[in-house]
Order: C-alpha cells, then sequence, then structure tokens
C-alpha cells in the first residue's frame, strides 16, 4: 500500500464485525489504511470492543448518520440478518458502492433493500483469515472500473480473487472455495485418523497431513500441469498410492465427491429463496 492509502481508499463502513470483517479489516490496515478511515455497526458489544481493541476503528452499535461519509459499504452480515441490517442502514449509505460478502443473497435483494444499483457480491472463504483466501466476485453492470478496482484492492487483502460473469456462478464458486476448506479439514480429519489407526501420535499424523496438503497445493500452484498429471506422475502401478488411489475410484469417491459440491451449490441457491426477495 502507497503512503497515500488514506486517499485512495474511502472511508470504509462495516455491517457487521464478525470474522469475514475481521479478515478484511486486518489486511487493509496492514496496508496502511488508517483506522480513522474505517467504521463499524456491530451489535454485539464484545464484538465491538475487540474490534477497537485490536484495530483500534470506531465501533458502533447501531447505524447512525455517521455512515453518510463512507464511500463503500461492506456487508458482512448472516443472510438471515440482512434485510433488517439493510434497512436501518440504508438511509445513510445510498449514495455509497456496496460490497457484499453474505452468502446466497442476490444483489437483486440487496438493490431493493439498500435502494442503490451500485453492488458487487463476493464469496470469500475462511483462509481470508490468514492472508490466504480466495474469493469469487461479480459486479452488476452499474459498477464503473474505479468501482471495479476498489473492491479488487479490498479483498486482495485477503488473498487472491476470480471474478465471474454471471452472477449464479457465484454458486458454483461457493461450492468450491467457499466451502472448500472445510472439505481439507474432513481429510486432515480421515487422514490424522488413518496415521493413529497405523500407529503414529496424532500430533505426528496431523503434521504430516496438514504438511502434505499444503505442499500439494503449493506443487499444483507452480505447475503449469493439470491436477490429473500431477497425480499420474506420482501414481507408480502396482505401488502404495496406486493402491490407495485405486480403491478410492473403486469407491467412487471422485464421484461422491462432485456430488457432494453440488449439494453446496443447491444449498447456495435455496438461501437466496429463502432469505431474499
Amino acid at each position: 500500500m502507497s503512503q497515500n492509502a488514506s486517499t485512495t481508499f474511502p472511508s470504509i463502513a462495516f455491517i457487521g464485525g464478525g470474522n469475514m470483517a475481521s479478515a478484511i479489516i486486518g489486511g487493509l490496515i496492514a496496508q496502511g489504511v488508517p483506522a480513522a478511515n474505517i467504521i463499524v455497526v456491530e451489535p454485539f458489544e464484545a464484538a465491538r470492543t475487540a474490534l477497537h481493541s485490536h484495530f483500534g476503528i470506531r465501533a458502533l452499535p447501531e447505524a447512525t448518520a455517521a455512515l453518510q461519509a463512507a464511500g463503500l459499504v461492506v456487508w458482512a452480515v448472516k443472510p438471515q440478518t440482512f434485510k433488517d441490517a439493510a434497512a436501518a442502514a440504508a438511509p445513510f449509505t445510498q449514495a455509497a458502492l456496496h460490497l457484499s460478502v453474505a452468502a446466497g443473497i442476490n444483489t437483486d435483494s440487496i438493490a431493493n433493500w439498500t435502494g442503490s444499483h451500485r453492488i458487487v457480491r463476493a464469496m470469500p472463504n475462511t483462509p481470508a483469515l490468514v492472508g490466504k483466501g480466495m474469493t469469487g466476485l461479480f459486479a452488476r453492470p452499474e459498477v464503473e472500473a474505479a468501482g471495479k478496482a476498489l473492491i479488487e484492492a479490498v479483498i486482495s487483502s485477503t488473498g487472491q480473487i476470480s471474478w465471474v460473469n454471471q452472477e449464479e456462478h457465484l454458486d458454483a464458486v461457493t461450492a468450491l472455495s467457499g466451502s472448500g476448506p472445510a472439505y481439507v479439514f474432513l481429510f486432515l480429519e480421515a487422514m490424522t485418523q488413518a496415521g493413529v489407526d497405523m500407529g503414529l501420535s496424532p500430533e505426528q499424523a496431523y503434521k504430516l497431513s496438514v504438511a502434505t496438503f499444503q505442499g500439494g497445493a503449493e506443487l499444483a500452484a507452480r505447475s503449469s500441469e493439470s491436477a490429473e498429471v500431477l497425480r499420474q506422475r506420482v501414481t507408480s502401478k502396482g505401488g502404495t498410492t496406486y493402491a490407495a488411489i485405486t480403491h478410492m475410484q473403486e469407491q467412487k469417491l471422485p464421484e461422491h465427491f462432485i456430488a457432494a459440491m453440488r449439494k453446496a451449490e443447491a444449498r447456495a441457491k435455496e438461501l437466496a429463496t429463502e432469505f431474499g426477495h
């Protein structure tokens, strides 16, 4: 972040101060955005206290006219509370650019609730908490190039980004990267248990499993070859890897895994119906 970060970024208001808001705020401040440029509306006192003590930002219990100074409003609320939160804040935020990180709520609903069509919808994931996030982004046509550039600068503080041209594709992003860390954790649980069953200590098994995921992902990220080719390179016929992979394929693990992600995609679509309008 350049030294003129305070002029590069407008004042930013966060509606909701949970983990994802904290991840973005932490990334912004680490880049040099002044704490004075950030305000948070957070109803829970303990969360407000933590935000203020950790980042030095101003945290309000409810929406007030102080939000009128914000050039960007980040909606970091749960889907079921979005509508009520928007009703309280909308009178003060209609001139702002809006960024939503709430799962499942489509931009038509957000436009209805906020009175603005300058909306970018994001699907982040929890590795954003350690600067290794992957966020899918969709912008309505009303969002100008400068607005998209601002959103990129904000979200890039938490990791990588990927724009989609159709909003419904965010449901696929949700299924892959949004929910994806939980899939990794599930595999880590299983690998750790297998290691323990084979005689390793839980600590050894977990360390080996985590490092294997980290290394495999880094190798894939740096390689120009596909995941299929990389897998084939370490799967010599008749070897140990071949024994494991063959068993997974016989049990139709890849097919079940794909079906599970389609369930996540379907649930993302249902959220929009349940909590939006």
